[in-house]
């Protein structure tokens, strides 16, 4: 059996209006490097009030960066470096304010701060040379896990993988319920899906143990308080939990292993641009034969919050489009080994993959 030993956040800041906070966090890291910080903000927050709440300083590099409908590239992130580096220097810092997409820029944009070349060089597990510099976390949507997680997910030219490795862990997050108050409910319920998918897919396989248990566990129960419950839908109360539940659902499937349903998600993701936890949702609601009891609760919840789920897709999918796509999701075998078995290259054939695409 081989041991995982794996870093973790180095401080959580957690609770209800902790965002004002950010200064004083990082005033001490401020003496580093050229002494600015660069600012990576979700798009949807410019001239709202939250951009007014940045805290940033006059010598700090703010970035408002749209990230819907496409996810992070390995471009972005080059082109990104290539323009912060030459205009002033090493930064102290980078700050991801945003949902899943923009912690994946802001922890991607930390590293290759700091390793030469294009970061499709770096796409794997442990390909990353030197440590990036420090980077802090504010999640305004909640469910992807992407605050606690040691991946970078980025779509390149060749393949849709994460830059993996204990450098690529914030050094800290600031988790404040407040900031995700004005989330749509579609994506409320698509991004909360994402962590109840993660914890149903890090129990369902063989990589699953008692600490990912103990994680997946938790945040399945507040999954199931904010979104079947007679208290369920968007409340303060439930923002609280849906916080929680995200951060402990990426610690359960980063001390196990996700499934099916992700590798699926990064094939459709890659090849038709569709956003991860939608995605998900998309295929989760065909897996009742793989995930039974996890697939029958989503399917309550589904139509508790009145979610309508598009259908037929693969109509429209020749066998170059499906191949494309099954390339992808072939090529995660840490993701089809632990939710099929040691014998997954036997189960998770081409056609098998295909078939699955076909269900959507």
């Amino acid at each position: 059996m081989t041991h995982k030993n794996f870093k973790n956040i180095d401080k959580v800041t957690y609770g209800r209006g902790s965002f004002s906070q950010l200064t004083e966090t990082i005033e001490p890291i401020r003496k580093e490097n050229k002494n600015y910080f660069v600012f990576v903000v979700d798009n949807y927050f410019k001239g709202k009030p939250l951009s007014t709440k940045l805290q940033n300083k006059p010598e700090d590099l703010v970035y408002f960066i749209d990230v819907d409908p496409y996810e992070p590239t390995t471009q972005q992130i080059d082109t990104l470096r290539d323009e912060i580096l030459p205009k002033k220097g090493l930064p102290s810092g980078v700050i991801g304010i945003g949902g899943g997409s923009i912690m994946d820029i802001a922890k991607a944009l930390s590293l290759m701060l700091t390793n030469e070349g294009s970061s499709t060089l770096y796409q794997g597990l442990n390909l990353i040379k030197k440590p990036g510099i420090y980077h802090l976390g504010v999640p305004t949507i909640s469910g992807t896990g992407a605050e606690v997680s040691m991946t970078a997910v980025l779509t390149g030219p060749e393949k849709k993988l994460g830059l993996k490795c204990d450098w690529t862990v914030f050094n800290q997050v600031i988790l404040d319920p407040e900031l995700i108050a004005s989330v749509p409910t579609d994506w409320w319920f698509y991004t909360g899906m994402d962590t109840y998918i993660h914890c149903i897919e890090s129990h369902g396989g063989i990589r699953n143990n008692a600490f990912s248990l103990a994680y997946g566990d938790q945040a399945l129960n507040l999954c199931r308080e904010v979104y079947l419950n007679d208290k369920a839908g968007q409340t303060p109360e439930n923002d609280d939990k849906l916080m929680v539940a995200s951060l402990m659902g990426g610690l359960s499937l980063t001390y196990s292993e996700v499934g099916v349903c992700h590798a699926i998600s990064y094939g459709l993701s890659k090849i038709h641009g569709t956003r991860h936890c939608y995605a998900n949702c998309i295929i989760f609601q065909h897996l009742g034969d793989i995930y039974p009891e996890g697939h029958a609760e989503f399917m309550q919840m589904i139509k508790k919050h009145k979610i309508n789920l598009p259908q037929n897709l693969s109509k429209d999918w020749n066998e170059e489009t499906l191949t494309k796509m099954a390339n992808v999701s072939y090529n995660l075998p840490f993701m089809w080994n632990h939710a099929l078995g040691d014998n997954y290259k036997e189960i998770a054939t081409m056609d098998y993959i295909k078939d699955l695409f076909r269900r959507l």
